[in-house]
């Protein structure tokens, strides 16, 4: 394997620096599982420290890959951020689970449809790097803001209560009250309560917020 070219004068001409944000040849021709692998490591940190407690450079040791390497692929801390907790609940698919009984146990339903996204594994990852930026980050509060009340409101509308969207936050509020608690925070007993147990004790109230008049 041949060096950089000598200058005249015997002296080698020092190797060509990339431009910002540009990976190595080899580190681009690692393919879309090096994406990807950059993604849940952002993921995976911004769940563990939140938004502003994350950095690039982190994230691309986490990933065991060149910091040059996450621009290429992500742009900036947000687009990474954004793509790092990219979570579907669309309310087309939830609210016919949640309302499709009619309003008796719809408080139950709710329960057990949050709770079951927290409790798997997959689903709480996002969550939790969206939970634990919120407060300090306007990206991470307004994917919270559409990730909560775009299917509470949804869910309060279909039920044809007054003052739809104050109910659907007050539920919003309690369940997120929840989820700080147990996963973020991880107060006992509550952290390793039984999540049936929660549900019982839930479901009351969010309907309560719900259906009654």
């Amino acid at each position: 394997m041949t060096g950089p070219a000598p200058e005249p004068g015997g002296r080698a001409q020092p190797p060509r620096r990339r431009g910002p944000g540009r990976p190595r040849q080899d580190e681009a021709a690692e393919g879309p599982g090096t994406q990807e692998r950059i993604r849940l490591a952002a993921r995976s940190e911004f769940a563990a420290r939140g938004y502003d407690k994350t950095s690039v450079r982190g994230i691309a040791k986490a990933a065991g890959v060149d910091p040059a390497l996450v621009h290429h692929y992500f742009g900036s801390k947000d687009d990474l951020f954004a793509a790092a907790v990219e979570l579907t609940m669309e309310p087309a698919l939830v609210v016919p689970a949640v309302v499709g009984e009619g309003p008796d146990g719809i408080g139950e339903r709710l329960a057990r449809y949050f709770l079951g996204i927290w409790e798997n594994p997959a689903t709480r990852a996002p969550l939790l790097a969206v939970i634990r930026s919120a407060l300090t980050h306007e990206a991470a509060a307004k994917v919270l803001r559409t990730l909560v009340l775009r299917v509470l409101e949804r869910v309060a509308a279909d039920l044809d209560v007054p003052d739809p969207t104050f109910r659907a936050e007050l539920a919003a509020s309690h369940m997120v009250g929840i989820a700080v608690l147990r996963y973020v925070v991880q107060v006992e007993p509550l952290a390793s309560a039984d999540p049936e147990a929660i549900v019982a004790l839930v479901a009351p109230t969010l309907q309560r917020y719900l259906t009654e008049d």
